[in-house]
């Protein structure tokens, strides 16, 4: 089955509702969101009355809350502890963060490992898997690292440095992977033998951890390290490998996400979600006005 969906808002008056009825305007049968700006860490309360409107309606739109993803916010580094106060803030938050998603019912949180910022990748290793350890204890929650391009000194660009945090995690059943192949591209994982890819993560990683697919193309050349997305068919990953990731047979069942740059200021994930469904790559796409 083909769950498909993109990155929505999510804002005060609304909430969860509103964010269900963005993605449905795109035909979308899944989404992701952050609880809050991605770029800060303010957050305001849930509201309990329009979470169960949303899960009512998502029920009559037979969308699943279990396949409705949360990303956490993207400033708080759990690879750097040189600062003791900011560490423990980012151990403090994310465990905000997963009662949030506790509380409106989101089995996976979608979170960057973090940049080690000099400390190297192995003690920032170490820092990650004694953060997830903590935050983890009593959560509902799932935790899924994302596969990173290793932009500066991001942690996690190799699937061998997720297979090493994973295997500190205490609590197996909530930790996982969220595979990203904008990221795999610009990281040095070639697209174009994707089978071999998928082939190679099962083996260091194991597809049992893998429960979420960010589907990005990439303006930069395979080994990049720079993280730009692009929109579906317009990079260098190109819109075959991307469906060949989409409707690949090992993937069935897992979410699939679209993060692609607005166009013209307007998001263009109605277009790309029916470039998907009908596998045909539309060369208007930039053309959105």
């Amino acid at each position: 089955m083909l769950i498909i969906g993109s990155h929505v808002s999510f804002n005060k008056e609304n909430q969860l509702l509103g964010s269900l009825d963005e993605a449905l305007s795109y035909g979308a049968n899944t989404f992701m969101f952050y609880t809050g700006a991605p770029q800060n860490t303010k957050r305001y309360e849930i509201d309990d009355n329009i979470t169960k409107k949303a899960l009512l309606k998502m029920k009559e739109n037979n969308i699943e809350i279990n396949n409705i993803i949360v990303h956490a916010p993207y400033i708080v580094n759990l690879a750097n502890n040189k600062e003791e106060e900011k560490y423990n803030f980012s151990i403090n938050f994310l465990k905000q963060e997963v009662k949030r998603c506790d509380s409106i019912g989101i089995k996976y949180m979608v979170l960057h490992p973090g940049s080690h910022v000099g400390l190297g990748v192995d003690i920032a290793i170490k820092n990650i898997v004694n953060g997830l350890n903590i935050i983890l204890k009593d959560s509902e929650t799932m935790i899924l690292l994302e596969t990173m391009a290793g932009k500066g000194t991001e942690v996690g660009s190799s699937f061998q440095e997720i297979k090493s945090i994973i295997d500190g995690v205490e609590n197996k059943e909530k930790i996982g992977v969220c595979l990203d192949t904008c990221h795999i591209n610009d990281a040095g994982y070639d697209l174009n033998k994707f089978d071999d890819v998928i082939n190679e993560f099962d083996k260091i990683i194991g597809l049992n951890y893998l429960k979420c697919i960010h589907v990005n193309d990439s303006k930069n050349e395979r080994g990049s390290h720079k993280d730009r997305h692009e929109n579906i068919g317009y990079g260098t990953i190109g819109f075959n490998n991307l469906l060949n990731v989409i409707y690949h047979e090992q993937l069935d069942g897992i979410p699939k996400i679209l993060e692609t740059p607005y166009i013209n200021d307007k998001a263009p994930y109605k277009e790309e979600i029916e470039m998907i469904k009908i596998r045909k790559f539309n060369d208007n796409l930039k053309k959105m006005n």
